[in-house]
């Protein structure tokens, strides 16, 4: 008797049939994908490179041996392609590893997913568009004003070329639950804003709209999801929070989210001189992914709070918020 219980106990332990594999994993969108997969009945592997270990598959994605090997062990029904370097600036600066990791490592996943009938989503990013007409929709002609747009527009291509069945998800400047400041181009500002001692230069040029990384988890789940019932949903989509921000109005309004001063900001109108450059406003038109039920928004001032309150220096704003 004691073993029929011992049979039905493995039993209950059912490992969901839906298999996705992730890739970057580790980085801030990586995290959220996997999460909101694994969270919704997927069996979600992740793999990542440096930060891989113990929790996720390494895998170095320059290495297409290793590539086929876990695509063919695992047999996901989906990939979502997160990995990427994705710093404008460092893209400038290194262009050869950025091109291969962009562009050379895309194409060959999309091959490899066509290869196992894999549904792979490719994400991509506004910065494809030069920002001087917008919003702008998937059909929009791309006009990258940086090497970084320039590699990812490229590794659209290269994805679309090896796996016509892919899909391509756009997306704007990321935030979320960093486990570094440093992770987001949003949530880095927050040591300006909260060290009011010192007047701090915040750019108020750039048409921002920083979206959520779990937003962003939530489309590409439901996004693989229609496509299981539906083999037409392929191509480029856009997503985009939709709160229009600069820098400076980030800056302000994650100020007033903890009820911080922001006398010391200090917005500056012009056009940025240094680093690579950036478009203006490169908004991006959803409407093609809203017309298919797909999407979630939650409000900046909402998840800023979520995902900046561990890093708030001062405990005592801590203790009468959340005690």
């Amino acid at each position: 008797m004691p073993e029929m219980l011992v049979e039905m106990e493995q039993e209950d332990v059912d490992i969901p049939s839906r298999r996705v594999l992730i890739t970057g994993a580790t980085g801030l969108l990586g995290r959220a994908v996997f999460k909101e997969f694994n969270e919704n009945n997927w069996n979600a592997v992740g793999c990542g490179y440096r930060r891989a270990q113990p929790r996720f598959e390494q895998i170095n994605l320059l290495d297409s041996i290793a590539v086929h090997d876990i695509i063919h062990d695992f047999q996901p029904h989906v990939i979502v392609h997160c990995a990427a370097e994705r710093r404008p600036d460092v893209v400038e600066s290194q262009p050869d590893a950025a091109s291969q990791l962009n562009v050379a490592a895309s194409g060959n996943l999309a091959k490899e997913a066509a290869g196992v009938g894999a549904f792979l989503i490719y994400i991509s990013t506004d910065y494809v568009f030069d920002g001087t007409s917008p919003p702008y929709k998937e059909t929009d002609v791309p006009n990258p004003l940086n090497l970084y747009g320039k590699t990812k527009l490229e590794g659209e291509k290269a994805v679309l070329e090896n796996n016509e069945d892919a899909a391509v998800l756009r997306i704007p400047v990321l935030y979320g639950e960093v486990e570094r400041l440093e992770e987001s181009a949003v949530t880095v500002m927050f040591d300006k804003v909260q060290f009011s001692n010192k007047s701090a230069n915040m750019d108020h040029w750039q048409q921002r709209f920083p979206t959520n990384v779990k937003d962003v988890a939530t489309v590409c789940r439901q996004l693989a999801e229609k496509r299981m019932l539906d083999p037409s949903v392929k191509g480029t989509f856009h997503w985009s929070g939709n709160e229009q921000m600069t820098k400076y109005e980030m800056a302000c309004a994650i100020a007033d989210a903890f009820n911080l001063p922001s006398s010391h900001l200090r917005p500056i109108t012009d056009c940025p001189v240094v680093g690579a450059l950036r478009p203006r406003n490169a908004q991006l038109d959803c409407s093609k992914l809203e017309m298919l039920g797909i999407g979630q928004r939650t409000p900046f001032r909402a998840g800023i709070k979520e995902s900046l309150w561990p890093f708030l220096v001062d405990k005592r704003w801590r203790q009468t918020v959340f005690h």
